[in-house]
């Protein structure tokens, strides 16, 4: 049986002295992987010679190496100042397999993923996800060591931990910390994460700007879609936030999400105003890299921008930012030099994915978007962080 970790507490006898290789097991979305990373981080630099693997959804992998890098079978990858957090990742193409499990296709994949999984040979296996899934992934790997968390997002997977770890941190990149901390018997704290510089995608990011005329220019990056529809502010409020904008002087780039059309409405109500802009993750994270400021709700672009230091405008409603608002380095705070929340006092948090925005989202209107974005916008003291 299980039994419960506190973060103060070393496992067994894998802590510091015999530790060697540790697998993180955050499969998706774009922002839980980024929420993830800081405790990687932390536990990087404390030891720049363990070997940290990732299992992980392609679709996200560029969050921790270059595409350049994806011709090796198993994925392994050698560090370097441009991929500076893992060792090597798993290809978990999780998604695809939950839509034809039973498929020869799948079968024959997820054998592939188990035996690669278990040639790694990690003396630790953490469960940053909590889902059933991440947990059976967690278990295919065999380690002596699988810890996940005490109050698992899906309850059943916690059956699956060979330690089970309580934690007590309100923001889950603090929470991520306490897990991987108890999991290797140290202590750590979230640490600035670098993301990898893809020269492939910094050259399409310079061809772009050059294109519309934004070359060293401040701009705005707006991510208007969200997994979820209460996450959602209306397209024609993204609209007439570029609409002001540019009567400002500034340009907006619109984010268009793989399979949605809300960047073309948001582009249609912004009179011109708005360019959609159809990016990779990698040409997202160049992009970002050069935005004078980021628009978004609760959803990867903004923990994405976040990452990355840069000014950002969340728009939260149903989810509270206290628990998964932007965070940068450092203890939890909302630094008024870089971060603008709002949120409507009537919002209530709730996680029951409704499709319709909710009703406090709705209350935060343009202007006070606008007025966000422009503070930003106009300080002299940021810098674009390349």
């Amino acid at each position: 049986m299980a039994t419960e970790l506190k973060p103060s507490r070393s496992v067994a006898t894998y802590g510091s002295a015999k530790s060697r290789s540790v697998l993180i097991v955050r499969i998706g979305a774009m922002g839980d992987v980024l929420h993830a990373m800081p405790a990687v981080a932390a536990l990087r630099q404390q030891h720049p010679e363990w070997i940290i693997g990732w299992a992980i959804e392609p679709a996200w992998s560029a969050l921790l190496q270059s595409s350049t890098d994806f011709n090796c079978t198993p994925p392994k990858i050698d560090r370097s100042d441009g991929r500076p957090l893992v060792d090597r990742w798993h290809s978990l193409p999780a998604r695809a397999w939950s839509k034809h499990p039973f498929a020869l296709s799948t079968l024959a994949e997820i054998k592939t993923t188990r035996r690669d999984l278990r040639r790694s040979r990690y003396d630790i296996c953490v469960d940053m996800q909590g889902s059933i899934k991440s947990a059976l992934v967690g278990r295919m790997a065999s380690t002596p060591v699988f810890a996940g968390p005490e109050h698992p997002r899906e309850t059943p997977a916690r059956l699956l931990y060979t330690q089970r770890i309580q934690t007590s941190a309100k923001h889950v990149v603090e929470q991520g910390c306490e897990l991987l901390s108890a999991a290797v018997g140290e202590t750590l704290r979230p640490a600035t994460v670098t993301l990898p510089v893809d020269p492939k995608a910094e050259l399409w990011c310079d061809r772009l700007l050059a294109q519309t005329s934004l070359t060293g220019e401040k701009f705005a990056f707006l991510a208007p879609t969200a997994g979820w529809g209460a996450k959602q502010w209306p397209a024609g409020r993204y609209g007439a936030v570029a609409v002001a904008l540019r009567q400002a002087g500034y340009h907006s780039l619109v984010n268009e999400a793989p399979g949605h059309r809300f960047a073309d409405a948001v582009v249609t109500t912004s009179e011109g105003c708005a360019i959609s802009v159809p990016c990779s993750v990698e040409q997202m994270i160049a992009l970002q890299r050069r935005a004078g400021v980021v628009i978004a709700g609760d959803t990867g672009p903004l923990h994405l921008a976040a990452t990355l230091e840069r000014p950002v405008v969340g728009l939260y409603g149903p989810t509270d930012p206290s628990r998964t608002g932007p965070y940068m380095p450092g203890p939890y705070t909302l630094d008024r030099s870089k971060v603008r929340v709002l949120r409507h006092e009537s919002s209530r948090t709730d996680h029951s994915r409704h499709s319709d925005p909710e009703t406090g989202l709705m209350q935060i209107s343009t202007n006070e978007v606008v007025e966000a974005a422009l503070e930003l916008l106009r300080d002299g003291q940021d810098k674009v962080k390349l």
